[in-house]
């Protein structure tokens, strides 16, 4: 073939191929790298959802995956919502809760709300790219997510027509003992659904207007005027006794109900009467408890860009965080940092503070799972530079001023003449919507990453080999091609999940054995039902060898079934 006919082949192939590349007459876009070019569910990410919102979008994902999603309830609210959970794995693949679970949560502290998006995207990106993703298709296959977008749905619901509600569910509360619950929360003086700053003229007040910035307040300096005084968020005496919104909506804190290293209220704040007094919670524990196949969950609260981890208490207190557990979660939350910019991974009790009766305590020592809590939002997503934190220019350079409502005049009924303003509810603590979808898929990255890393079990090396006497030696080898093990050093000690089984089909079995050493011919035989060989562990990145002595039969089948491991099996030829 002469140079003239290979340059036209080459010309014809690349328009051919060029052709998938550059859009069609009539086609408004690109596709852009890891995203979904065309989904089924249209949904933005820039904005926050009331929780009419978030069950639409469950029900609207749920009927456009019938093969992926199940939408169900764990039970209800105080105020009878439902706590909707995504089941979202490949059906046709398998049983759900037969394979390696990743349970996602977020918004359990009302305040903290953008977990529920955290958790709403990666269940829509898991979807969305499940036909053309190869990873993610895949993945579904192997695994299984719950996700829970928000544990808190009444004061969830409160925010969004109130602001500022408490960090805890609405179950009415006694906060300051006087035997009336929840007679005096914060009052939206203005109409506008924000509880904002009161400041009152007051010339011999410790604060004046910065000569640069009129909206902030500074401090004045000792021996300088003031201009104004501030007299706390926005609100009245409502039961007469002399305080402000002392006794709003709620009271305990949803993160210090859990059934693990709990204490009474005197020892740990927020803790309530009893663990799991709380029906969000409840709730929660009820549908766990009922997937023990769950390895490993997330929780998203709000903010300082942290990865936490446990021990929530120093030395762990009933938990076993074994060497091997401690390796598996930090090398995960290094790859969280690395996932997420900005974003430190910490120790709860060493980092932070001690925390009695916290989710995370619960997920690991009383459900044996891997666990992480994410605290979304920090400052380098404003600047990129912590140096520079300043709430203020950030709203004026990027927000253009959009997150601060203007000082406003109004007459308190106690004060007289007030102003109110300040920062919105929805700034400071909460993602701009420009941010929030990058940030939302940096952190769902990083529980798929978890999820990729939960076991995943093969049998290999299935061979027989005969023995004198009609007898068969049958071997197989149990691998698992993940970092997490079946079993948490939690869970070996207190039993949580049984044993790994491994089960020999076909033929008699005279003897089952584990593989110590196969150059030195070294075994461990386990006499009571040997067809079915117990392992207390099966170690991430590691294999067990087997050994079976049977009678009779000509094909064999062996299987591994773990709760938290999944199943697997192979078939002689």
């Amino acid at each position: 073939m002469n140079k003239s006919a290979l340059n036209t082949i080459f010309i014809i192939l690349f328009i051919s191929f060029a052709g998938n590349l550059y859009p069609q007459e009539g086609e408004l876009f690109f596709d852009a790298a890891g995203s979904p070019s065309n989904p089924k569910v249209k949904v933005s990410w820039n904005k926050y959802y009331t929780y009419t919102g978030v069950t639409d979008f469950c029900r609207k994902l749920a009927e456009a995956y019938p093969d992926l999603v199940n939408l169900s309830s764990a039970g209800k609210s105080y105020q009878g919502r439902d706590i909707h959970v995504l089941t979202i794995s490949d059906r046709k693949s398998g049983n759900p809760d037969h394979k390696p679970g990743f349970w996602i949560d977020g918004n359990i502290h009302s305040i903290e709300l953008q977990g529920t998006e955290m958790a709403m995207y990666t269940a829509w990106y898991l979807c969305e790219m499940s036909g053309g993703n190869e990873f993610i298709k895949q993945l579904l296959k192997d695994k299984t997510f719950y996700i829970a977008p928000t544990i808190n749905p009444d004061a969830r619901e409160y925010f969004a027509n109130i602001g500022v509600p408490p960090r805890s569910g609405l179950m009415p509360y006694d906060n300051d003992r006087d035997g009336a619950f929840d007679e005096d929360g914060p009052d939206d003086m203005n109409g506008d659904k924000n509880i904002s700053q009161i400041r009152r003229k007051n010339p011999d007040g410790a604060y004046i207007t910065d000569p640069k910035d009129p909206r902030r307040m500074i401090r004045v300096e000792p021996g300088e005027k003031g201009e104004y005084e501030l007299l706390g968020m926005e609100g009245t005496d409502n039961d007469g006794d002399g305080q402000f919104n002392e006794d709003g909506p709620g009271g305990y804190d949803g993160n210090r109900d859990w059934g693990f290293n709990w204490e009474p209220n005197y020892v740990q704040s927020g803790a309530h009467k009893y663990p799991f007094s709380q029906p969000e919670n409840a709730a929660v524990r009820d549908f766990v408890v009922k997937h023990p196949n769950i390895t490993g969950a997330q929780s998203f609260h709000n903010s300082g860009g942290m990865i936490l981890r446990g021990p929530s208490i120093q030395g762990g207190g009933a938990e076993v965080y074994s060497r091997a557990d401690d390796a598996v979660l930090d090398a995960l939350g290094k790859k969280g940092e690395l996932m997420i910019p900005g974003y430190d991974l910490l120790t709860i009790w060493k980092d932070m503070y001690t925390v009695y009766g916290g989710e995370l305590d619960w997920w690991y020592g009383a459900m044996g799972c891997f666990v992480f809590s994410n605290e979304l939002w920090n400052s380098f997503l404003m600047f990129y530079d912590t140096t520079k934190t300043d709430l203020f220019e950030f709203d004026r350079l990027l927000l253009f001023e959009d997150a601060f409502i203007p000082w406003q005049k109004i007459n308190h009924p106690v004060y007289g003449e007030v102003e109110l303003g300040g920062f919105s509810k929805m700034f400071g603590r909460l993602h701009p919507g420009f941010i929030l979808e990058n940030d939302s898929h940096r952190n769902a990255a990083f529980c798929i990453y978890n999820s990729y890393q939960s076991p995943k079990l093969e049998i290999t090396n299935l061979k027989v080999n005969k023995l004198n006497g009609g007898l068969k030696e049958i071997t197989a080898s149990v691998v698992n091609r993940r970092m997490l093990p079946t079993h948490s050093a939690t869970n070996i000690k207190y039993k949580i999940d049984p044993p790994d089984y491994v089960i020999l089909e076909g033929g008699t079995v005279i003897a089952g054995m584990i593989v110590e050493n196969a150059d030195l011919n070294i075994t461990t035989e386990q006499k009571k039902n040997p067809q079915k060989i117990e392992l207390t562990n099966i170690s991430g990145y590691q294999k067990t060898d087997l050994k079976w002595i049977v009678k009779g039969g000509t094909k064999y089948t062996v299987r591994v079934e773990s709760v938290k491991g999944g199943r697997a099996s192979a078939q002689t030829e």
